[in-house]
């Protein structure tokens, strides 16, 4: 399933360094999908045009300001997440609480980098998420099982997990989906492949993949859904080469 797309990151890596004002065009456009993208998944209403819009600090109308500030946050969370991959950070719970605290900063600050306290239910799912008071431990298990069993697994394939059994757990009351991302794609990021970006359109697909993984232990329909993300950013990047 990788060969393919590790023969495309082997081709951009051929290509490097970009001319500079095409490494911004991309940066700016990737930055823009994944903040519209991530946040659409979960219920926001901007528009990607919107999203770009908010970006450069313009309030649109007839929005929440609850929607503006989702955009903002990620795109802070972003920029840590560049400085954490450029600085060769490692996943941690510590990690994992500052990029969640960035996502829910104003929005709910008691709750912004705190595990929950209190059960949950994932709306339209078949998994339940563990009680509250085994979140701690869970978490623990997912860092320990990540920083060995996980080790010898392809990238993609490592990041994939690393998304769905973080969802799986649901730590938090609130932006599990857009950590889950975010962490996916630092590990992605780390290992030199472009974040994969998750369409909102393609989200039934999304959530029904990580169902049946939750549900059954399969992980294989989530793990094909992430590695096309990647190849399609791949794609991306490969056709300003000319």
């Amino acid at each position: 399933m990788f060969d393919v797309i590790d023969e495309k990151k082997k081709m951009l890596e051929e290509n490097r360094p970009l001319p500079q004002h095409t490494l911004k065009s991309l940066q700016e456009t990737i930055l823009v999908e994944w903040i519209y993208n991530s946040n659409a998944i979960e219920g926001n209403t901007l528009t990607i045009s919107e999203t770009k819009v908010v970006l450069e600090g313009i309030t649109i109308g007839g929005k929440s300001m609850r929607e503006h500030l989702e955009v903002i946050n990620h795109r802070d969370a972003n920029i840590y997440l560049e400085e954490l991959v450029k600085n060769k950070e490692h996943i941690s719970e510590w990690l994992i609480k500052n990029l969640h605290r960035l996502i829910l900063k104003t929005i709910d600050d008691e709750n912004a980098g705190v595990y929950r306290g209190e059960n949950v239910l994932i709306s339209g799912a078949k998994h339940r998420p563990p009680e509250h008071f085994l979140v701690k431990e869970k978490m623990e298990q997912l860092i320990e099982n990540y920083k060995s069993q996980l080790q010898s697994l392809h990238p993609i394939h490592r990041a994939a997990l690393l998304h769905g059994e973080f969802v799986k757990i649901h730590p938090f009351v609130d932006g599990n989906g857009r950590t889950a991302r975010l962490i996916m794609n630092f590990e992605l990021m780390k290992n030199g492949y472009p974040p994969a970006i998750i369409k909102a359109e393609i989200r039934s697909n999304y959530y029904d993949a990580l169902d049946l993984a939750h549900t059954t232990g399969d992980y294989s329909t989530f793990i094909k859904l992430v590695s096309d993300c990647v190849e399609t950013s791949l794609d991306l990047w490969l056709s300003v080469l000319g």
